[in-house]
């Protein structure tokens, strides 16, 4: 399946071309990919596409998952949250726990590798159990724009080992980092489960297995039950906008093993939508099926991505991919992807009535939302692929390799 040829018909021979000509040079290079989690989340869908081709086109790389317990991940979402702007206590239990987990995870890793990619804060410390005798790299998928200071402090003191860090948007990059920081966009897998063309067998099977009901316009949010996600402010422009048209919501998020905070949102979110609950106008959904995801995304007639902080937002992209119009927050890596009013539309996070009013000009105009998909589709084949996200990563490895 993970076949680099596979790709030609989407982004064209020129494209495949260039990678090959770019993987030529890096024959047998031994590559090592580290993250938290298998499932659940951007950087793991990223990883089960992105290792298979780098093999594919010649490279030799692996990947490796942190071990950690419940604690340690409560931790480590105390950190992402941290990274993001929310203030964080940062007791010596906290960092004891931090660092033992990753030098227990040491112990057991060998890295015999010519580059090693560290991906989020979870892994971070691994760089100081090592003897150093290759180019590490830190992959930071979160929104650096704003961290808590005392913790960057803290993780700054890892980050200053590192050889390169990669961020998604310029305006995370850290102006008193002495590291050299790339941008590099994330991306989706078109050939993916989650994003591949869908039958109409497929989408009907799909629709009965789960039961969801397509009486009404569907206005769906997939992410994962996260207090960054805002699912308890996309129940409010819901409420908006049902008292003038009659629709539904479907919030779809899974449980990702290194966010324990996730099921807590989810019963805050259930509380609060409870009376369109029982109306059955709002449906909540905790499974792990791409499948689901990619027919929710394309049934729907608006996909929200309402977030109050985003590292980038591949929901976008992947409701963009499939030609559903998607309005969203104006923030974070969200507007590398949307151009408001050409391929999507942007409001500002706290703007309930903007978010209304756009799903109503939406659901009224379907010939503006046509317009709207034809160009989002367009952009998203251009920019944001697994394709592009490959040859970022050669680009890398060859000035890394210089």
């Amino acid at each position: 399946m993970y076949r680099i040829e596979n790709y030609i018909d989407i982004v064209g021979k020129g494209v495949i071309a260039s990678i090959y000509k770019k993987a030529s040079k890096l024959y047998g290079k031994h590559i090592v990919h580290v993250n938290s989690t298998y499932q659940g989340g951007g950087v793991a869908e990223m990883l089960n596409t992105l290792v298979p081709l780098m093999n594919d086109v010649g490279l030799d790389v692996g990947w490796r998952i942190l071990h950690g317990n419940p604690d340690f991940f409560t931790i480590t979402k105390e950190f992402h949250n941290g990274l993001q702007g929310q203030s964080i206590k940062l007791t010596s239990a906290k960092i004891e726990q931090y660092l033992n987990t990753n030098r227990i995870f040491s112990k057991f890793t060998h890295f015999n590798h010519d580059c090693i990619i560290i991906h989020d804060p979870q892994p971070m410390p691994l760089i100081n159990y090592f003897k150093k005798r290759q180019p590490w790299v830190w992959r930071c998928h979160i929104d650096l724009s704003h961290p808590n200071e005392s913790l960057w402090n803290f993780l700054s003191s890892f980050a200053i080992k590192y050889n390169k860090i990669i961020i998604s948007n310029i305006n995370y990059k850290k102006s008193d980092s002495p590291i050299p920081q790339k941008i590099i966009f994330p991306a989706i897998d078109p050939l993916s489960l989650k994003n591949h063309p869908l039958t109409q067998k497929e989408i009907d099977t799909c629709i009965k297995k789960f039961n969801i009901p397509t009486d009404k316009p569907i206005i769906t949010q997939i992410s994962r039950f996260d207090k960054w996600k805002d699912p308890q402010g996309v129940v409010e422009v819901f409420k908006r906008v049902k008292e003038k048209i009659d629709c539904r919501l479907i919030l779809c998020g899974s449980m990702a093993a290194d966010d324990p905070e996730g099921i807590l949102i989810y019963e805050q979110v259930k509380r609060k939508a409870a009376e369109h609950i029982k109306k059955n106008d709002i449906i909540l959904l905790t499974i792990e099926n791409n499948m689901l995801v990619n027919i929710l995304q394309t049934i729907s007639k608006v996909i929200i991505q309402k977030s109050t902080r985003e590292g980038f937002g591949l929901t976008v992209t992947e409701a963009m991919w499939k030609g559903t119009p998607v309005i969203a927050s104006n923030i974070g890596g969200i507007p590398l992807q949307i151009i408001d009013g050409e391929n999507g539309f942007l409001c500002e996070p706290k703007d309930y009535d903007g978010f209304a009013e756009k799903i109503f000009e939406i659901l009224k105009n379907p010939f503006l939302a046509k317009q709207i998909t034809k160009k989002a589709k367009e952009s998203t084949r251009k920019n944001f692929l697994i394709t592009r996200l490959l040859s970022d990563y050669l680009d890398l490895f060859i000035d890394t390799f210089k």
